[in-house]
C-alpha cells in the first residue's frame, strides 16, 4: 500500500514538473500574496488614521483580517485548481484501494469497539455467536478465542477443540452470552418421552430431584437473582426448580427442567439428575418389553 501512496505522489510531482504552467502558477501565488499583503497594510493604516472610536476601529480591523483572509484562499484555490483536483481524484483513488486493502481489518476493528461498548461478554462467559459456541479464554483487538462447548446447544461440555472467531462476526451477528447472570444461572435441559412412555412418574421425580439438588444453595441464588434484577430494572424471575411440558409433535413430548445451579456446574448437575432418574426405573411401561 505504501508503494501505491509513493508511487501517486510522484505521479503528481511529475505532472507538475512536466506542467508549461508550473511557472505561471507560480507567479500567480506570489502576486496574489504581495497584493493581499500591500492592501491589508494600506487598509490597517487607513483605518487607524480615520477611525477615531477604539471600538469601531478594532471591529473594522477584525473585519479586513477576516475578508482578506478569504480572498487569499479563493485566490489560491483559483490558481491551484487544476492541480488541486488532479491531486484530489489521486488520494481518493488511494483511499478506496486502501479500504479495500484493510476491510475485514476494519470490520474486526469494528466489531471489537461494538462488543467493547456493549460489553456483551467477559473472559469466562459462555457465548454463543451463530454457530460457534463456547468459553472465552482470550479476546483482543482483531480476534475472539473460545473454547468449544457442545456439540449442539444442549451439551454442556467442552469439545476439546479451540475456536478463534474474527471480532467482525460481533458486526454482523447477535451474541448469546449464558453467563449472564455470573455466579448463578437457570439452567434448563430436555428429557424426551413418547406420549406411550410412564412420563407422569418422571415428571414428578424430575421435579424432587431438581429440588434436591438446588437446595444447597436455593437461597443463595434467590439473593443473587434478586441483585441482579434490581441493578438492570427487570422483574425478578422465579428461581424454584420446576418441569413443564412441551408437546413436539402427536406421538411426542419433551418434559423441560429448569433450576437454578452455579455457572459452572450446570453439567454436573444435569448429569446427576438424569443418573438418578433412571437408576432403578427406565419409565417405558408396557410399551417396550422389559429384558
Amino acid at each position: 500500500m505504501s508503494d501505491v501512496l509513493q508511487s501517486a505522489f510522484n505521479a503528481f510531482l511529475e505532472e507538475l514538473k512536466n506542467s508549461e504552467s508550473l511557472i505561471r502558477l507560480t507567479v500567480s501565488t506570489l502576486l496574489l500574496i504581495l497584493v493581499v499583503a500591500v492592501s491589508r497594510f494600506l487598509l490597517r493604516r487607513f483605518i487607524r488614521r480615520n477611525i477615531q472610536s477604539s471600538e469601531m476601529r478594532r471591529r473594522w480591523l477584525i473585519q479586513l483580517r477576516n475578508i482578506l483572509l478569504i480572498v487569499l484562499v479563493l485566490g489560491l484555490v483559483v490558481i491551484w485548481g487544476h492541480e488541486l483536483r488532479t491531486f484530489a481524484l489521486s488520494m481518493v483513488a488511494i483511499a478506496v484501494a486502501l479500504v479495500i486493502a484493510t476491510k475485514e481489518l476494519i470490520l474486526c476493528v469494528s466489531g471489537a469497539l461494538i462488543k467493547g461498548g456493549a460489553r456483551s461478554f467477559n473472559i469466562g462467559d459462555r457465548i454463543q455467536v451463530k454457530e460457534f459456541r463456547g468459553d472465552v479464554i482470550d479476546q483482543n483487538l482483531l480476534t475472539t478465542t473460545i473454547l468449544e462447548v457442545g456439540p449442539g446447544r444442549s451439551m454442556q461440555q467442552r469439545s476439546g477443540r479451540m475456536v478463534v472467531l474474527p471480532n467482525s462476526l460481533f458486526a454482523s451477528e447477535a451474541v448469546i452470552n449464558e453467563s449472564y447472570s455470573q455466579d448463578f444461572v437457570l439452567h434448563t435441559f430436555s428429557v424426551p418421552f413418547l406420549r406411550q412412555h410412564e412420563w407422569r412418574p418422571a415428571k414428578q421425580k424430575l421435579l424432587e430431584l431438581a429440588q434436591k439438588h438446588s437446595e444447597p444453595y436455593l437461597e443463595q441464588a434467590k439473593r443473587h437473582f434478586a441483585r441482579l434484577s434490581y441493578r438492570t430494572g427487570l422483574e425478578q424471575p422465579v428461581v424454584e426448580p420446576r418441569v413443564t411440558i412441551q408437546l413436539q409433535c402427536a406421538e411426542e413430548l419433551h418434559l423441560i427442567v429448569r433450576l437454578p445451579t452455579k455457572e459452572h456446574d450446570r453439567n454436573q448437575t444435569e448429569q446427576a439428575i438424569l443418573a438418578e432418574l433412571f437408576a432403578d426405573d427406565d419409565y417405558l411401561g408396557d410399551y417396550l418389553p422389559r429384558v
